[in-house]
């Protein structure tokens, strides 16, 4: 009977697989914990994504880092990462115009833990980047006004090569209206364009709206201040430095280059006045202002280098409330930067820069006067001003 038992075999299956239990359940649960750990990585990237992508939205707007960073960051973590992640918003951490998101999570361990005591270690990344869909001649940036871009009366207005943009989230950020005619690539706009017959859109179907704002080009540039003796604004020949309370232009005027600073007033042009002058900028400070009458003749342009290359009127950004009326003759050319951020410009003369070369920035723009204007400005030291939204590019 002992033999027998010693020999017998119809035990060995419960044997052998109470001794592979431990090893079953274990596979079973490594298999478990990859599928877990593979969801949270998905999940991560997926925060990675938002990071990035908001942080550079916010860097489009034109915002300092602290402000992209705070962005992608408030992001990241409304799309999944934890307060015990570390989450790295770093603007153009891949290059110019790129914003990248990484994070980081100790993730425990599980079955996994009976071997390795040190968590497991979750990395992702994600890069976001500018994309320029165009450049922009035209570019208003309040944020809220309606018709911040209106073309209006009899206006003819003509955009070789270069679109239009308002940063304004209003249904009628770009608006026509009347019998304006507007030939244009394209219309674009954070909130909507209310469009007519007159509207003629040349490389796109439709305006582009919903499209994210596009930051101050120029919110680098430095403005002066108001230094120096107060210039005599009466004569024939002017030179550049402060002119205190306006300047009234009568009869024929050159302006030696340099830089003007009206401080305070408004620069004026009265009828059949005829102001010339190369290499000159005006700089508009303590909330003075332009107003052009429509019989004078206005032939100036900006410098083509140095500090204010391209720049021919600038205003400045504590200037509230102040608007600026340009208009002029057939004859009349303004070539250079129009720059008003925080002031309305209207533009009604029927005339435009040397070779289409006037852009105008500003507040505002509203738009009544016959005109061509294009893009491709760098030989009189304009830069371009690029429109587009944002991509995930890994």
């Amino acid at each position: 009977m002992i033999k027998w038992f010693a020999r017998s075999e119809t035990g060995n299956v419960a044997v052998l697989t109470a001794l592979c239990m431990p090893v079953l359940i274990g596979g079973a649960g490594f298999g478990v914990e990859i599928g877990y750990d593979y969801y949270e990585q998905v999940h991560l990237q997926q925060a990675a994504d938002a990071g990035a992508f908001a942080g550079a939205v916010e860097q489009r707007r034109g915002s300092a880092n602290t402000l992209v960073v705070s962005t992608g960051s408030g992001a990241a973590t409304a799309n999944g990462a934890a307060s015990a992640d570390t989450v790295t918003i770093t603007p153009n951490g891949a290059g110019n115009n790129t914003v990248t998101a990484r994070i980081t999570r100790n993730e425990p361990r599980l079955f996994s833990g009976l071997f390795v005591s040190q968590p497991l270690l979750i990395t992702v990344n994600a890069t976001a980047a500018l994309s320029t869909a165009a450049n922009a001649c035209v570019l208003a940036l309040d944020p809220t006004a309606s018709a911040a871009i209106n073309f209006s009366g009899n206006t003819t207005s003509t955009f070789n090569n270069c679109v239009v943009m308002a940063d304004s989230i209003s249904s009628s950020a770009v608006n026509t209206q009347g019998s304006a005619q507007v030939y244009v690539p394209c219309m674009y706009a954070v909130g909507g364009v209310s469009t007519t017959s007159g509207d003629h859109l040349t490389s796109c179907s439709a305006p582009q709206t919903g499209q994210g704002p596009v930051g101050d080009p120029f919110a680098g540039l430095q403005i002066p201040s108001a230094t120096g003796n107060c210039q005599n604004g009466n004569g024939a020949n002017l030179q550049p430095g402060r002119y205190c309370g306006g300047v009234s232009f009568k009869n024929n005027v050159n302006l030696q280059p340099g830089v003007y600073i009206i401080d305070g007033g408004t620069l004026q042009a009265n009828a059949n006045a005829n102001v010339s002058g190369t290499g000159v900028t005006f700089v508009f400070l303590n909330n003075a202002s332009i107003s052009l009458n429509g019989n004078a003749t206005f032939n100036v342009s900006a410098p083509t280098s140095g500090t204010y290359a391209g720049f021919l009127m600038v205003g400045s950004r504590t200037n509230t409330n102040v608007g600026n009326t340009i208009n002029g003759t057939a004859t009349s050319s303004m070539t250079g930067n129009i720059y008003f951020p925080n002031q309305a410009v209207s533009y009604l003369g029927n005339f435009s820069g040397s070779g289409g070369c006037t852009h105008i920035v500003a507040k505002t723009v509203q738009w009544t006067g016959n005109t061509t204007v294009q893009v491709d400005c760098s030989s009189y030291g304009l830069q371009s001003i690029p429109v587009g939204g944002v991509t995930l590019i890994g």
